[in-house]
């Protein structure tokens, strides 16, 4: 069906679901200005601020990946429009930005190719930008892709990678990336390495002045140290049967700080605190985490939630004669059917 046929028709009931989405769709591509103005410049930083608040609080899927990805399009063909000097840097370091964020939202629904290729974009805008900081941020969502996704020896090549002149990175940003390379060590089952990683980690936080770090780093506070260091140490737990009470206390404050703008992170701490505490702990008090974990969880379109999820769900089988364990993984089963 074509849009003149679709204009002389009256009703949508005949028409395909599949049809309408071709309508919809561009029958051009968008055209670009003709030379880089700063306003174009700030339409990107606000779509990647935009894109950034919409996948923390909903998840990656759905409306959020079409909105990054059609962003991404865009801001990559503002790449190919002269450009006078002054504005150079400026147009790479937001091209970077939204590179960083899109990436994250694809990462978050498995998309991996396409947040590497967002990713790749990311740390090449801003080395021409010559921005040490963005160039950093990329290495450390590198870094924690491929722990993530099972290869924590390559996570923790591109942890080092994002470290390297540590000296033109703010404490916050150094924090950021040695809890990247705990979490890859912690993947290995390197007792030694993670532990020493975490310490470096600890370090870097406690001298961190957020007015030295740029804006975007703003999410990196007390919750996310945390539970990002968390993360770290749960792995040495469920692999090396480490003592879980370390771990257990940077989940607790990962989920009391997170507030209603980061229900996602919210929800993977006490997914791994509940699955924690189910492996090694009191499965009453699991359960209660449990539950609270899956409000948080259920409003998302996030794989990386729904994965853990699923993991806890494992990990209480063990405890299934439990009736508020059995309802927990009933409640878990029926989410992620939702």
């Amino acid at each position: 069906m074509d849009r003149r046929a679709f204009l002389a028709s009256s009703s949508l009931a005949a028409i395909a679901p599949i049809d309408l989405a071709t309508l919809v769709a561009p029958s051009a591509p968008p055209t670009l200005p003709k030379r880089i103005r700063g306003k174009d410049i700030s339409e990107v930083q606000a779509v990647a601020e935009d894109i950034y608040a919409r996948d923390n609080a909903h998840g990656g899927g759905g409306l959020v990946g079409a909105l990054a990805t059609r962003a991404m399009q865009w801001a990559v063909g503002l790449l190919t429009v002269p450009c006078a000097e002054p504005l150079g840097a400026p147009l790479h370091a937001a091209v970077a930005r939204l590179g960083i964020v899109v990436g994250a939202s694809h990462f978050d629904t498995y998309a991996h190719d396409d947040a590497r290729v967002a990713f790749k974009i990311a740390a090449d805008c801003a080395e021409e930008a010559n921005d040490w900081l963005l160039r950093a941020k990329v290495y450390s969502l590198l870094a924690r892709q491929a722990v993530w996704i099972g290869d924590p020896d390559t996570g923790l090549t591109y942890a080092e990678k994002g470290l390297v002149r540590s000296d033109r990175l703010t404490p916050t940003i150094q924090a950021m990336l040695h809890t990247a390379r705990a979490r890859a060590f912690g993947k290995m089952g390197d007792i030694g390495g993670a532990m020493a990683a975490v310490g470096a980690a600890d370090d870097a936080f406690a001298k961190s002045n957020p007015q030295d770090d740029p804006p975007w780093m703003s999410y990196y506070n007390e919750a996310q140290h945390h539970g990002d260091t968390g993360h770290a140490l749960y792995d040495l737990v469920l692999l090396k049967d480490q003592d879980p009470g370390q771990a257990s206390r940077r989940f607790e404050i990962a989920i009391e700080g997170h507030d209603d703008s980061y229900p996602r992170s919210r929800a993977l701490s006490g997914t791994k605190l509940a699955s924690l505490l189910m492996a090694k702990g009191d499965p009453h008090q699991a359960t209660a985490i449990g539950h609270q974990a899956i409000s948080d969880a259920g409003r998302l379109t996030s794989r990386r939630a729904a994965d853990d999820l699923k993991e806890l769900s494992r990990i209480a089988a063990r405890h299934r004669r439990i009736p508020e364990v059995a309802y927990l993984r009933e409640r878990i089963s029926a989410t992620l059917q939702t």
